[in-house]
């Protein structure tokens, strides 16, 4: 409740007569609520949600049961509750069940307006961080983070990261002389974990249009802050998206929030349920940076409240920072509850006789320890207090109001349809396609060139063949010509031989008769002196072969 310009929200003493009062100018300073589960810490986190939209003060929550939605709706009157109100005195407090303007938010847009960012907005530390990277591989994000900037590539999803992922491992050559030597082993272990991150949603939550966490600074026409609530009913079995989201709002109102200095009360309150998840695998340098954002971001005005079972889940860094503390009970079963306990009870102020520790383990549900900062900021003293009732609903919103309450919002007709911009991922497509159709270009070409030289010297092998079987007919004709030829001179040769022999034989034939002749008529002449008609006829014969032997012979040669 808001009453004397103050948070209201417990009673203390045997009476119940002291009220517990949070003081908005103190807000700021940061909190806790812890406790066991079902010793009413939802109930300490509702009370105040509803005083600080009471107060103006808009308001962020994770809903991990889904049994905070029922702020939308004015609490039912029971007799339950009408024995609380008449224990703590209410009505002369002006208590009374009202609904309180709420909007639902859902990283999976199923039950509430879609809550998204982008991965460059979350940054390559954050992201690490969500990834779970060890620092070699978180150096080398960095780089590819660097590498996008360097050359005007947008990371908006996940897609956008491992396509820049699988550039810069591709092209690790060309980048190691600005950029120092990139693994490709490390890479792909990061293409990995983003894999891993996909299957818990990060596809989903990863995009635009990404969230204005300006959009959660609001107030009704009366003047009350919203309770801008995230359900978280499924995004807590998915602690790396659970904690990337947190750890991103409060690195975001860190990085864009202006300075404002002390102020009457907090510009906006955040309350991290299931706190632990934030922290449980957040590298040394990272737990840095969130101990830093909690000790500089209450100076810009805004109130971070931790909500676990236990202190310890909250580093020591961190829960320095946390000036107002409601603890609920704790309970111990082994030496390191036991331990928890202790630390617990050593961390407020006590009077003497107030045994803080054994008080923790006594308390009943909705029964805290309570220290909240005074109007100098010193922590009061540890007192056992009685959370007051929540005027809204107990449990969920009825599904219809909730409905309707999304689909009338005006962030849902901002949020609700996803868009895909031209980023990294479009951009390296086009230059692969592009260089896909140059290699295809080049390669049509050299098969081309291939295809060309190997007409070539295929129609330089039929040439060559051609005019071997033209040489070869060439050779065979001359043959056969040189063949005729000779064949030609041969039987020219005979038949002059022929011719000549013919000739011959008829020169001897007539030298043999013309021989005969003379022989036989000198023979007759010489016959016919000596021998008379005997003489002469012997004389002829003989002179008649005499002539043709002489001729003869001479024709021979």
């Amino acid at each position: 409740m808001f009453s004397d310009g103050k948070i209201y929200f417990a009673k203390t003493g045997e009476d119940l007569k002291e009220k517990i009062y949070l003081r908005p100018d103190m807000a700021n300073r940061h909190g806790f609520i812890c406790g066991a589960t079902g010793t009413g810490k939802t109930i300490t986190l509702k009370v105040l949600a509803e005083s600080f939209s009471d107060l103006g003060v808009p308001v962020f929550l994770a809903d991990v049961k889904g049994d905070l939605s029922g702020m939308i709706s004015a609490g039912a009157d029971s007799e339950d509750m009408q024995e609380r109100i008449k224990r703590f005195g209410l009505t002369q407090d002006g208590f009374s069940y009202k609904p309180y303007p709420s909007a639902f938010f859902d990283i999976f847009g199923e039950k509430g307006i879609p809550l998204r960012t982008t991965i460059s907005e979350m940054g390559p530390q954050l992201m690490a961080s969500v990834l779970d990277l060890n620092e070699t591989q978180t150096d080398i994000l960095s780089v590819v983070y660097k590498i996008a900037d360097d050359q005007e590539l947008l990371l908006t999803d996940t897609k956008d990261l491992k396509s820049m992922l699988a550039y810069v491992s591709e092209n690790a050559s060309d980048f190691e002389l600005d950029y120092g030597h990139i693994a490709k082993q490390s890479v792909a272990a990061i293409v990995r974990s983003v894999v891993a991150l996909e299957s818990e949603g990060g596809d989903v939550f990863f995009g635009e249009p990404a969230i204005n966490v300006a959009d959660f600074f609001v107030t009704d026409i009366s003047g009350r802050g919203t309770i801008n609530i995230l359900d978280s009913s499924s995004l807590i079995n998915k602690p790396r998206l659970y904690s990337a989201f947190m750890l991103y709002l409060l690195s975001e109102l860190f990085e864009i929030m202006p300075e404002v200095g002390d102020m009457d009360k907090p510009r906006i309150v955040f309350f991290f349920d299931e706190a632990h998840l934030l922290f449980k695998s957040a590298s040394d340098d990272l737990l840095e940076k969130i101990e830093q954002m909690i000790k500089l971001i209450r100076s810009k005005g805004v109130g971070v409240y931790f909500v676990t079972q236990s202190p310890g889940d909250i580093p020591n860094g961190v829960i320095s920072q946390l000036g107002n503390k409601i603890q609920h009970a704790l309970r111990a079963y082994t030496p390191a509850e036991r331990k928890a306990i202790k630390s617990a009870a050593e961390s407020f102020r006590a009077e003497e006789g107030f045994d803080t520790e054994e008080i923790l383990e006594k308390l009943g549900t909705g029964e805290a320890v309570v220290s909240v900062l005074d109007e100098d900021g010193i922590p009061s003293i540890a007192k056992m207090a009685y959370i007051l009732p929540p005027q809204s609903r107990m449990g969920g919103a009825e599904e219809a109001d909730k409905e309707n309450a999304i689909k009338t919002s005006n962030l849902y007709l901002k949020y609700s349809t996803p868009v895909d911009p031209d980023s990294a991922y479009e951009f390296l497509e086009r230059r692969k396609a592009e260089h896909d159709k140059q290699e295809e270009a080049e390669k049509a070409e050299k098969a081309a060139e291939k295809e060309r030289k190997k007409q070539e010297a295929e129609a330089e092998k039929e040439r060559e063949k051609a005019e071997k079987e033209a040489e070869k007919e060439r050779e065979k004709a001359e043959k056969e010509a040189e063949k005729a030829r000779l064949k030609a001179e041969k039987e020219a040769q005979r038949e002059a031989e022929r011719q000549q022999k013919a000739i011959a034989n008829s020169v001897k034939s007539v030298a043999s008769t013309a021989g005969g002749t003379v022989g036989r008529e000198l023979g007759n002449l010489l016959g016919s002196t000596f021998g008379g008609s005997f003489g002469k006829k012997l004389g002829g014969n003989l002179g008649a072969s005499l002539g043709r032997n002489i001729l003869g012979t001479l024709f021979k040669r």
